[in-house]
């Protein structure tokens, strides 16, 4: 039994949710219980600069360096937090934070190497707290010709699948992505599929802040867009945007799904007169029906069941909305199958520390379109 920590923080830059969890087993077979789940908010400062970091404002190298630093320190200060009343950890997954992910264009060794960036520095980490600490999973994917996103296909595998039924693991944190398992035996892990699908609260939450000047950051449990009426037309038209038409392996971030498209978005819905609510709910049905169109277009078949998590997880009416497109394709979340909605990222790189740790592959090439399976992440040891 190995007590692992995960920290993570997505595109959303809520805070850092951390996971306490106890691991034991080999490559997919692994057991796990989780201990404890926090999310930490960011001090506004630094969400304000990550913020501003990820929307492509210049920043100098000291800046950078000094919100590498910060980050870090959130990082650790979570990672001894989760611990208390607890046994202390022996190790350390962080995914860090996102500010820059550009997926590979064209064919491996043809087109442009991808390039995802994370901060936060497992090095520093490891330093503040004494565990040894794994981060930087990403690049070792790509390296090899992969999107280094999604990465958590192969922890889905091993947590959510099932003996006879077919299932979709759909995160929906700032980006959207999901994992279509198979039903499990024979050959089963190379059908595995996933991708990023899209937008997920990332747009919403822009759009509420934008619409508040500032005052909420999102729209709880989705309640100020189910007032609103969706305008179907404009979602028909945002839907002929490219990324949705793209064949997986794909990923995005908000480099596309962020303020610019955000402001597109206000003038494409200009001409239509919609009020605030209007606005919202047309937004949250663009991230259901994305969702729902990439399983149409990209599954070998529908799944038998959809497992929700993730922050969005949480919002209700994007929920009723995405369960009224899948028609007769039951939406839960993952906690109905016994792992936390809220943290299951958190824990997906608290397991992909664990298989690093002892040299297990982290990453799903059917997923990420790699060339090979690799051991992914750096390790930072006192």
């Amino acid at each position: 039994m190995t007590r692992v920590i995960g920290l993570m923080s997505g595109t959303s830059v809520d805070g850092i949710d951390a996971a306490l969890v106890d691991i034991a087993g080999t490559g997919l077979n692994i057991k796990l219980e989780l201990l404890a789940g926090e999310t930490y908010p960011y001090p506004a400062q630094i969400r304000e600069r990550i913020l501003a970091c990820c929307a492509g404002k210049a920043i100098s190298m000291l800046e950078l360096a000094e919100l590498d630093d910060a980050i870090a320190v959130a990082f650790a200060e979570a990672a001894i937090n989760i611990q208390k009343g607890h046994k202390a950890a022996t190790l350390i997954g962080s995914h860090g934070q996102t500010v820059y992910h550009r997926p590979q264009t064209g064919k491996f060794g043809q087109g442009k190497l991808g390039y995802s960036l994370q901060i936060g520095r497992g090095t520093l980490i490891n330093h503040l707290t004494g565990i040894t600490t794994i981060n930087n999973f990403r690049a070792a994917d790509i390296t090899v010709g992969g999107q280094g996103a999604p990465l958590v296909p192969r922890v889905d595998a091993a947590l959510l699948s099932h003996s006879s039924e077919a299932r979709c693991i759909q995160n929906i944190g700032g980006i959207g992505n999901v994992t279509y398992i198979p039903v499990r035996g024979g050959d089963w892990l190379d059908k595995i599929r996933g991708w990023d699908t899209g937008p997920g609260n990332s747009l919403l939450d822009l759009a509420v802040e934008h619409l508040t000047d500032g005052a909420k950051s999102y729209d709880e449990d989705g309640k100020w867009a189910a007032t609103g009426t969706v305008c179907s037309d404009l979602v028909a038209q945002w839907l002929n945007q490219e990324y949705f038409h793209m064949p997986p392996p794909k990923s995005t971030g908000r480099e596309l799904f962020g303020v610019d498209y955000l402001h597109q978005s206000i003038k494409d819905a200009q001409s239509f007169q919609l009020s605030p609510a209007d606005f919202l709910a047309t937004l949250t049905e663009l991230t259901a029906a994305s969702i729902a169109a990439s399983y149409r277009h990209f599954l070998p078949q529908m799944p038998q069941r959809v497992l929700l998590c993730g922050g969005g997880s949480r919002n209700l009416y994007l929920k009723q909305r995405l369960q009224q497109l899948l028609v007769s394709v039951p939406v839960s979340t993952t906690d109905e199958a016994g792992l936390s909605a809220d943290f299951k990222e958190a824990i997906a790189f608290a397991v992909l520390a664990y298989w690093r740790n002892f040299d297990y592959p982290g990453n799903l090439p059917a997923a990420t379109g790699a060339n090979k399976e690799v051991l992914l992440g750096n390790v930072y040891t006192v």
